[in-house]
């Protein structure tokens, strides 16, 4: 097994993976972490990088890598599945809106099918953001609900909340969450406009309103306020005499046909698109921001009770070099009585230098001198 991390893993993945260690060692206990912890203290560092460090031998050894690749595998199919549930959802929206051509349209009744179920989600987006803090809704709790279903793999029970406590860091759940709603949505309102332009290209639809209890005013100034915007644009609205004309189901002036397609047209895309795009781009700018500021949260318990194994105020070295064969002993030699034959001192020696070499029996050993009552 190498000890060097995956160099595939991301700054977030490595943080992603520590995390789901430690949430790991929370529910099941303490692993069997003492080659990990080694590893990590010969690698040295901060205190950071040490756990980051022990966290990803132990997940390559327990296999959480693999899983977090399955994972990811599982959030990728669970993406692409809601993809195609946004685009279809979209297309019957306006087909919903538009019908067959048999009738007329009931421009009101159509707007309100292909802008209510998006509007209504929005706010209900704005309100859980402001004030409940959930910002991922039905859609980001299913895209979460797909993945680990689709991962299929008992070891990526812990990488979902593992990623949701690692964004929490910075709040940053609430933005990649927001990412994907908001995406979904972009794509359901692209996928009704484009087969709104479709409907309209290759059939001949009429556009009427109709009303019980509301005067003809009221239609009037609600049209033109909702066409203001796509005006701007260069979208078509019909004028005054257009409306109060749709208002009986005889009508079928060419010119109003195109103004009110044309209406239809520019108010779908001002505020069932436009929004959606500007919230995606938004969510993207602050998720980018965000994901390059994270870091370990330090002050967690676990994290703190680390520190003792990674960072211990002392170690055991254990032995560093082998023992000499011979100890020096600085001496004043033997005391000689005089008589026949050589003596050999040595004055202020090296201690790394052995002593005595090697002397015949002629040979007396003075010993070591090291200062000036010896040499005396």
């Amino acid at each position: 097994m190498t000890a060097a991390p995956s160099p595939t893993l991301t700054t977030l993945d490595r943080l992603w993976l520590t995390e789901a260690v430690r949430l790991r060692e929370e529910h099941a206990g303490p692993l069997e972490d003492d080659e990990a912890n080694r590893r990590a203290r010969a690698q040295g560092g901060e205190l950071a990088e040490l756990i980051e460090y022990r966290a990803l031998w132990l997940a390559r050894r327990d296999g959480l890598i693999n899983a977090l690749q399955h994972w990811r595998q599982g959030a990728r199919l669970a993406g692409f599945a809601l993809a195609l549930l946004a685009l279809f959802t979209g297309a019957g929206l306006a087909w919903a809106a538009l019908g067959d051509g048999q009738r007329p349209v009931n421009v009101f009744w159509a707007l309100g099918s292909l802008l209510g179920l998006n509007l209504l989600t929005l706010l209900g987006w704005l309100l859980g953001f402001f004030l409940a803090g959930d910002s991922g809704g039905t859609l980001g709790r299913l895209w979460l609900w797909l993945s680990e279903k689709l991962a299929r793999d008992a070891r990526a029970v812990q990488l979902a909340p593992a990623l949701l406590t690692v964004l929490e860091q910075r709040r940053l759940g609430r933005w990649l969450l927001g990412l994907g709603v908001h995406g979904l949505w972009l794509l359901a309102m692209g996928s009704a406009l484009l087969t709104l332009l479709a409907l309209l290209a290759t059939r001949r639809y009429g556009f009427v309103w109709e009303t019980t209890i509301l005067g003809e005013g009221a239609f009037v100034g609600l049209t033109q306020a909702l066409g203001t915007l796509p005006s701007l644009l260069g979208f078509g609205m019909p004028d005054i005499d257009q409306i109060r004309a749709s208002g009986t189901l005889a009508n079928d002036f060419e010119s109003a046909r195109q103004s009110w397609a044309g209406w239809l047209v520019g108010v779908v895309l001002v505020y069932g698109l436009l929004p959606r795009l500007l919230l995606t781009l938004f969510c993207l700018w602050r998720w980018r921001r965000g994901r390059a500021a994270l870091r370990l949260d330090l002050q967690l318990p676990a994290y703190r009770l680390l520190r003792e194994r990674l960072q211990p105020p002392s170690e055991r070295l254990g032995i560093s070099d082998a023992a000499p064969q011979r100890l020096h002993v600085p001496g004043s030699g033997t005391q000689l009585n005089g008589g026949d034959g050589a003596v050999i001192v040595a004055i202020e020696l090296d201690q790394s230098q052995p002593w005595p070499p090697k002397l015949p029996g002629s040979v007396a050993d003075a010993g070591v001198l090291d200062d000036r009552e010896q040499r005396r």
